[in-house]
């Protein structure tokens, strides 16, 4: 019988050596940067293969990495029998017909956020065979400080949580990158909204009811590059946030409660390998005088969701997120869109 998954097992030692052998979709930024070390790093994972359309770019990216395998096309890495697992970074909209193909494979997929370009279009992923796991790459959630954020919630130490407040930005007008690119998933909701509002799911431990949104677009690209959003779950309890492709970089995450405040400063690209730091306030002094931090040992976000993921993939512990949590995440940002266009509220089926 599996194990039950407890409040810290991404800071656990684990024991398990690396027995599941990774091969990566694309030499992607975000993979060759952040993922690829992670995995590198972890206790459980190996990365062994590489792939991309041009078989040159994915040599010489497989080389910098240290991996042995490098492939010309998706097809040939998936047919790879020594490869168990797969990480797809690739744009958007390929998103599910590759982790389709995967795991027709035979494969496991961890798959880049968000996790389809909307709800209908990831509810594909829950008819697949139960014995290959599908998972939406929200490192955060491994992330120790949010784990122990959490665990200070549910302690009762800010009295009843109320409001969460989160801004995310960075600066991007490059028409040639992807996130400015509308027909294959680009702008500011899909690419960063999705983590204010998984905040929202995560420390409320709660559904959002209805949301409203406001957006507003690139002339030139049509992709969303500021937004605005208003989640409402209920019993007086809700998220805003602001995210926008075309601002200063900057991200913060507030959680208030009725006794006091509990703020992550870099909550969402904390730095791999390092300690993070956690600040309780209970607004005794205003200007952030009577905050007190707490230090969170140093850690790599993108190994412990490895990690996770490995776990479950050799069985001890149950995939905490699958198909359906992805489901949920795709229905929440549907709705803010259907709320740009229905200028109101709109209820989260």
């Amino acid at each position: 019988m599996k194990a039950k998954l407890p409040e810290n097992i991404f800071m656990e030692e684990s024991v398990a050596e690396k027995t599941i052998r990774w091969g990566i979709l694309s030499p992607a930024n975000i993979g060759v940067e952040k993922v690829i070390p992670g995995i590198i790093r972890s206790k459980t994972g190996a990365a062994v293969a590489l792939a991309s359309r041009d078989l040159s770019r994915a040599r010489a990216a497989a080389d910098g990495l240290g991996i042995e395998k490098a492939y010309g096309s998706y097809e040939e890495l998936l047919a790879d029998p020594d490869i168990d697992a797969i990480y797809n970074p690739l744009p958007n909209h390929l998103h599910v017909p590759l982790t389709l193909k995967a795991v027709e494979a035979g494969k496991h997929v961890l798959c880049e956020k968000p996790i389809a370009l909307t709800a209908d279009e990831a509810k594909q992923l829950l008819s697949l065979p139960k014995d290959r796991l599908v998972a939406e790459g929200f490192m955060v959630r491994a992330h120790p400080q949010w784990i122990r954020a959490r665990e200070i919630v549910r302690s009762g130490a800010l009295g009843e949580l109320r409001s969460i407040q989160s801004h995310f930005s960075y600066f991007n007008a490059d028409p040639e990158n992807i996130r400015n690119m509308p027909g294959i998933g680009g702008g500011g909701i899909l690419d960063i909204g999705c983590y204010p509002m998984v905040a929202g799911r995560y420390f409320f431990d709660d559904e959002p009811k209805r949301v409203v949104s406001l957006v507003d677009r690139d002339e030139r690209f049509g992709t969303d590059r500021l937004a605005s959003a208003l989640m409402d779950f209920g019993s007086g309890r809700r998220l805003d946030f602001t995210v926008s492709t075309q601002l200063v970089p900057y991200q913060r995450l507030n959680l208030f409660g009725t006794k006091a405040r509990l703020e992550i400063r870099v909550p969402y690209n904390a730095e791999q390998g390092a300690a993070t730091e956690i600040f309780l306030d209970d607004g005794s002094e205003l200007g952030d005088v009577s905050a007190r931090g707490e230090t969170i040992a140093p850690s790599d976000q993108y190994a412990e969701l490895i990690d996770v993921f490995g776990q479950a993939i050799s069985g001890e512990i149950d995939l905490p997120y699958g198909p359906a949590d992805a489901v949920q995440n795709m229905k929440i940002l549907d709705a803010l869109f259907a709320s740009e266009k229905e200028n109101g509220w709109v209820s989260v089926s």
